[in-house]
């Protein structure tokens, strides 16, 4: 560490700013309009849903709250610690909860920045200096005035370079995902929502319904509907070597159970397993606040239990796994539960309404040949899914070593 020099964050930046503090107009179309949770648990945004705002509101705002590439944000207030680095130039806005950070690139490599707001350590000083109490913030003074270790630019680009490596790994893996992911819901489309299964043209429709079809409930075709029990009155969080999942640990059809997921201690586990009984093959549905984000279970659920937020649901030997899951994810399961959501302040499903949700059954025949195809690509979106949490956890046990100096380049 003998050639690394603290700085605040002021001293290596052109500028650190926020975004807008009033609300912005809103539109149908236009610029995204991003949150904190358009943040996800890779630390990218998420721009498949998002809100709008015009052209002109956009063009209209200081540059400096207009992100480019280079440029880290971070977030701020409430789920304050999230940074997401720019990799290429994209229009968005967002408010006063995101920070925006611009390198000063003769100072500091823009991604060695993005780093070093990825560690704990710097968690730890953001945390520290969060003030606040019903939601925790910190301000851009706080931000301005954080100090951080940096070598000179040449090793600062050689650490950059090894933890790139895993991050262009893990991204190339988040696109296999995505396109398996749409080829499996492409096919699902088809044969289900257009009919257009093998065979359909000498099937005989009755009422828009191929012959043979049934109408069913989800009550019809599953085993159990259960939810997690409360912390509050059950068991304490945050100790022990067991997972407890919530929805924030539900990211795109995948759970993210690493160091920010709360713990449980065995006993509380012991009493969990007596009422939740997971299972491979179960498959897990957000159903308060976040409403829709789907898991099918493919991985050891001993040690682990879901929240009261997450509905856990075994399908009976009416319906595959592989089709149950899909029918959760459909936008028609996502319009329902949108259209029946109960609440204000968080709008949810209930168990009841859940249940008597109707979708089309298939004959077994039509199941088990759209099973066929559709297991494999599900299989191996799981295979990427947990290769690139084990190169991510590769990555984050290499990153507090390099950017403290504890391995020398």
């Amino acid at each position: 560490m003998s050639e690394w020099r603290r700085v605040k964050l002021s001293e290596c930046c052109q500028s650190i700013a926020d975004g807008d503090h009033q609300p912005p107009p809103k539109a149908e179309t236009g610029i995204p309009f991003v949150t904190i949770s358009n943040m996800t648990s890779t630390n990218q945004f998420d721009f498949g849903d998002t809100l709008f705002v015009p052209q002109q509101y956009y063009d209209s705002l200081d540059d400096k709250r207009k992100a480019k590439k280079n440029d880290i944000l971070y977030s701020v207030v409430g789920s304050f610690g999230i940074p997401v680095f720019m990799k290429e130039d994209k229009e968005f806005v967002f408010q006063r909860h995101i920070a925006i950070l611009r390198p000063n690139e003769e100072e500091i490599v823009p991604r060695f920045l993005f780093y070093t707001m990825l560690t704990r350590d710097f968690y730890a000083k953001a945390d520290a200096a969060a003030i606040g109490a019903a939601q925790r913030t910190v301000s851009l003074t706080a931000l301005r005035n954080m100090e951080i270790d940096i070598p000179a630019k040449e090793q600062q680009c050689r650490i950059v370079d090894i933890l790139s490596a895993y991050d262009d790994l893990i991204d190339n893996n988040q696109k296999q995902i995505m396109l398996l992911e749409e080829a499996t819901q492409r096919l699902y489309k088809e044969w289900f929502v257009e009919l257009r299964f093998p065979g359909y043209e000498s099937v005989r429709m009755v009422d828009g319904v191929p012959e043979e079809w049934e109408m069913v409930s989800l009550d019809d075709v599953i085993q159990k509907i259960t939810t997690g029990l409360n912390p509050r009155k059950n068991f304490v969080l945050g100790k022990g070597n067991n997972y407890y999942v919530t929805i924030k640990n539900m990211g795109e059809n995948n759970i993210y159970l690493d160091d920010k997921c709360d713990k449980i201690d065995d006993e509380a586990i012991e009493k969990i397993n007596k009422r939740s009984d997971l299972r491979t093959g179960d498959i897990l549905f957000s159903g308060i606040g976040t409403m829709g984000r789907v898991y099918l279970i493919s991985i050891p659920t001993n040690n682990w239990n879901v929240s009261e937020s997450v509905f856990t649901i075994r399908a009976n030997d009416r319906i595959t796994n592989e089709y149950l899951y899909l029918v959760l994810l459909s936008d028609d399961m996502k319009s329902y539960c949108d259209q029946n959501a109960h609440g204000a302040a968080q709008r949810g499903i209930r168990m009841a309404d859940l249940r008597a949700y109707k979708f089309l059954l298939p004959p077994q025949g039509i199941l088990n040949e759209f099973t066929m195809f559709a297991n494999p690509l599900i299989k191996k979106v799981q295979s990427l899914q947990h290769q690139k949490k084990d190169l991510t956890e590769a990555r984050d046990r290499l990153l507090p070593k390099l950017m403290s100096g504890e391995i020398e380049l």
